[in-house]
């Protein structure tokens, strides 16, 4: 089983998958597909059918998009606990899931993941304030219900879904709870996160769309070393 990502500093929707891979003890390999440089896209096109990463390729199976891929090892792997065995939390860890996939495009926008960086107060917080608002009702509300250190106790693809958004809260600095506060250092604490994050460290491109310095025109594109 292969798993094809983008650059690890950046790339979100890769994270999320190999989160799940590695955390289940999973057998896979990845493949690291550089989302930048001439011709990156026309390649991409090649290796994935939407043109875009992550894919998980296995045997002559072949799935992209994030959900798809959880669904996928959580059917394949039933003994892994992907999702809460409890069917009310199965359903309320799928509904935050799918709100995560779709939203928060404000957060995506102007305090992309930017793993090597620190970058705090560098973000506007009207132009998040209210999507802070909902992760702290949505992810504040999972957290009490459980009792954590997860979303439901144990790590689930729910928490999978939700680590690069904790990411960009300790990244940027952004103003949130004690309980969410302690969730992101869960997840930063969490071996197959700290496996990732040692890598990403490493990497040595750049992608201007996701540094914050391009986003609000502080430098010009091509100019980050």
């Amino acid at each position: 089983m292969k798993l094809l990502i983008g650059n690890r500093n950046y790339s979100t929707w890769s994270l999320r998958p190999w989160l799940v891979l590695a955390h289940f003890d999973i057998a896979f390999e990845d493949e690291v597909i550089q989302l930048s440089g001439p011709g990156f896209r026309d390649y991409l096109a090649t290796r994935s059918p939407t043109g875009k990463v992550p894919v998980l390729i296995d045997g002559d199976l072949v799935v992209p998009e994030t959900i798809a891929i959880i669904e996928y090892l959580a059917d394949k792997f039933p003994d892994k606990a992907i999702w809460p065995a409890d069917i009310k939390d199965r359903a309320m860890a799928r509904a935050a899931s799918a709100e995560m996939h779709s939203s928060f495009t404000g957060l995506r926008n102007h305090a992309p993941m930017n793993l090597r960086a620190s970058y705090p107060g560098r973000v506007n917080l009207d132009d998040v304030a209210k999507e802070l608002h909902r992760v702290e009702t949505l992810l504040g509300g999972l957290l009490a219900r459980s009792g954590g250190p997860f979303l439901f106790g144990a790590f689930t693809g729910a928490d999978a879904m939700f680590a690069p958004l904790a990411t960009r809260l300790r990244t940027y600095d952004l103003p949130v709870s004690d309980v969410l506060t302690g969730y992101v250092e869960a997840i930063y604490a969490l071996p197959a996160f700290q496996r990732w994050l040692a890598e990403a460290l490493k990497e040595p491109w750049i992608i201007d769309d996701d540094e914050i310095d391009v986003i609000q025109g502080k430098v010009a594109r091509g100019t980050l070393a």
